[in-house]
């Protein structure tokens, strides 16, 4: 476990800073599921929040074990340095759009439109939200919206060859997203601003880019370590 903490907190911070395309995606269901309930009920409101965000993190971290097997099941073959190299192009472009220098990583989010179309029919019974149990299988269901940041990062955890290590990682970043969009449900407008600062996507799309470049092979992840 020990020697899984560095990629586990890199993970982390990736779904924290990823957190302003997070509310491009499930910012308006945070808002709806507010909304729904009068301000006077805010333990309820909190606790659909809570829920919701539990099951969707869930989701993550079941993809990342599923993924994870193909990962090592390639880990022994010339497939995984190429796996890895992927990964780690798909973390410099996100990066990339997470600074708003590039947008070219939303054309991979169409690659799972084909599995949204299933899921999406389950999701919108499950609306309105009116107790934990909904709220905590919406967030199951809605985890597996196409998002180019889970894409990348599902990658990105599958190389890494083991897949209790990518499950755990997946985890850890769905962790990461957690504060920025239960902070939307609750101050959204608050929240927004802050992501929307030049400094603060400009920093974010900085440090991506950097675990990207981290996750590829070479003597330069040394140089990186380092510093």
């Amino acid at each position: 476990m020990l020697e899984l903490a560095p990629q586990l907190v890199s993970a982390l911070v990736l779904g924290l800073l990823g957190g302003g395309h997070c509310l491009g995606m499930c910012g308006g269901l945070m808002g709806a599921l507010t909304l729904a309930i009068p301000a006077q009920q805010r333990g309820r409101r909190l606790r659909l929040l809570l829920a919701y965000n539990l099951g969707r993190i869930l989701s993550y971290a079941c993809a990342g074990l599923l993924l994870g097997v193909a990962g090592w099941a390639l880990a022994s073959s010339p497939a995984a340095m190429a796996l890895r190299v992927l990964a780690a192009l798909l973390l410099i472009a996100m990066g990339l759009y997470l600074g708003g220098w590039w947008s070219g990583l939303v054309h991979i989010e169409r690659a799972g439109r084909g599995l949204w179309r299933l899921v999406q029919p389950l999701a919108n019974r499950l609306l309105p939200v009116s107790s934990v149990p909904r709220a905590l299988l919406l967030g199951a269901l809605w985890g597996w919206l196409p998002c180019g940041l889970v894409y990348s990062t599902l990658l990105w955890a599958a190389s890494q060859g083991n897949a209790a290590d990518s499950g755990l990682l997946m985890l850890a970043f769905g962790l990461g997203t957690w504060p920025v969009l239960l902070a939307t449900g609750l101050a959204a407008e608050r929240t927004r601003q802050l992501l929307r600062q030049r400094g603060v996507r400009t920093a974010g799309g900085i440090l991506v880019i950097l675990f990207g470049l981290w996750t590829l092979p070479g003597p330069h992840q040394h140089w990186l370590m380092g510093h």
